[in-house]
């Protein structure tokens, strides 16, 4: 599944590429690409022709569309959201990636599951088709198309009425450590009132947002923990470096564009990421520790995998799996 990072690249392909930019046409090409939008696809495609694109929104792993009715100030919303936004998929430790700020409040949201082979990508309208294409959007500039591919058809995309700043499908998200809102002390108090392994509550969307297993192995290799290190047993301190260390390897993968193990995670330009040649633990296991040179290791965890150095992250004495 895209982790924050990779849907961070999606979300800025986005904003680049469709807002400010007013919907001519919907096309649904499978059903169930819009099976999340209870109403079906015809429903799902009138609500959509002629609005307006306001902004790319992200709320840890989740990414939806803006939407407004009124598409009068078409230029002046896309001069001022393009200007805000760096030039390259890459963003320095400490710059805000979620929430772009706005000069209106949108009414509604168009939202993006990208599942396990989601892409959403912004080419020319005279590209063929994509063997997998399920939804295409065109616009009335006649510029380039919005498609949304999905080989596995995990993924999907729906309406969420008056969801412009925060859609009620993802309000139980919790912030992520990029957002400049994440609150910091708080999430400490929480995760050491836990009674679990470090890895579950990093995983856990409605305590801290955006991580999944790629980058909760990273980092915890990183900060030197173990994953199933009781969360009671934590300091503060333990806590805070933990929280550091997901920032940077999060700013870490952004600047190489996400990771990228297949052809199916690609940026909205169908470009792949590079931060898989960075990994230090994740799916290095039988090579040596970048660190200490003991050998790598992975565990069966939550129907998934955990990776980590037997040296650098001692197991603790009464584990929580």
């Amino acid at each position: 599944m895209p982790e924050l990072p990779e849907v961070e690249v999606v979300r800025r392909g986005l904003q680049h590429g469709v807002v400010g930019r007013i919907i001519a046409s919907v096309e649904v090409c499978h059903p169930r690409a819009v099976r999340r939008h209870a109403a079906g696809a015809g429903n799902f495609s009138a609500l959509l022709v002629g609005r307006q694109v306001t902004a790319a929104k992200r709320r840890g792993k989740y990414l939806w569309l803006a939407l407004r009715a009124d598409p009068a100030a078409t230029p002046a919303v896309a001069a001022s959201a393009r200007a805000a936004e760096p030039q390259s998929t890459s963003a320095p430790a400490g710059l805000p990636v979620s929430d772009p700020a706005l000069p209106s409040a949108p009414d509604d949201a168009l939202i993006a599951h990208l599942g396990m082979s989601g892409q959403l990508l912004v080419v020319p309208s005279t590209s063929p088709d994509q063997k997998h294409l399920r939804i295409r959007f065109t616009f009335l500039d006649g510029g380039r198309e919005l498609r949304f591919v999905d080989q596995r058809t995990f993924g999907g995309l729906a309406v969420a009425i008056g969801g412009g700043e925060l859609p009620e499908p993802v309000a139980h998200i919790a912030r992520d450590p990029l957002d400049p809102a994440f609150d910091e002390d708080l999430v400490v108090r929480r995760l050491r009132g836990r009674r679990t392994g470090v890895k579950r509550a990093l995983l856990d969307q409605t305590l801290v947002s955006g991580v999944g297993n790629i980058y909760a192995d990273e980092a915890l290799w990183a900060a030197r923990l173990h994953y199933a290190r009781p969360t009671e047993t934590l300091t503060r301190s333990e806590v805070r470096r933990l929280l550091d260390c997901v920032r940077t390897v999060m700013v870490a993968a952004l600047d190489a564009g996400g990771t990228s193990f297949d052809k199916l995670y690609v940026s909205t330009e169908g470009v792949s990421g590079l931060f898989e040649r960075s990994l230090e633990v994740y799916g290095r296991a039988g090579l040596p520790c970048g660190r200490c040179g003991d050998t790598i290791r992975r565990d069966a965890f939550m129907n998934r995998s955990s990776f980590t150095c037997p040296t650098c992250q001692r197991s603790p004495r009464r584990p929580r799996w």
